[in-house]
């Protein structure tokens, strides 16, 4: 194999298992920022809108711990935005990656892309109390601001 397509290998390879390692679900790998939830468990809805200013509207959040969310997430840009829940440092480190590989399309059960004049639904369940983060990771929006909190109260 030439060293060109080992190299291409690798890099595509790395752009999918990190982000997914890093925000793992399941008996084997506990996420620490929670769960993917039940709609039939949802306590509580918020409504988090998205712009292009590259805000979050609410930008902080207050849920208790084993709470399950639904975010009725609503974009009223012009272009795609995102919602990814994650600790800071993940979150930091997976807008490096995308901003190497801007056509990374997500599939994780922590994130959602919504579309201009679009909106989406994520529903998630706080298992640990503490910070959880939240941003959009399409390069060049987490730089400019688009983030927030959520804390989680016991």
């Amino acid at each position: 194999m030439s060293s060109i397509f080992l190299k291409a290998a690798f890099t595509v390879a790395t752009a999918v298992v990190i982000p997914v390692a890093a925000l793992a679900h399941g008996p084997e790998a506990h996420s620490p920022v929670g769960e993917p939830g039940k709609a039939s468990a949802v306590t509580r809805t918020i409504d988090v809108k998205m712009s292009d200013t590259m805000r979050f509207h609410p930008e902080n959040i207050s849920v208790r711990r084993g709470e399950t969310v639904r975010f009725v997430v609503k974009n009223d840009g012009l272009e795609p935005h995102e919602f990814m829940l994650g600790e800071i440092k993940a979150l930091q480190e997976h807008a490096e990656v995308m901003r190497k590989h801007p056509t990374m399309v997500h599939d994780e059960p922590n994130a959602i892309t919504v579309n201009p004049s679009q909106t989406g639904e994520l529903v998630w369940t706080f298992t640990t109390s503490g910070r959880v983060d939240f941003a959009c990771l399409i390069p060049g929006h987490f730089e400019k601001g688009m983030k927030g909190d959520i804390r989680v109260s016991q």
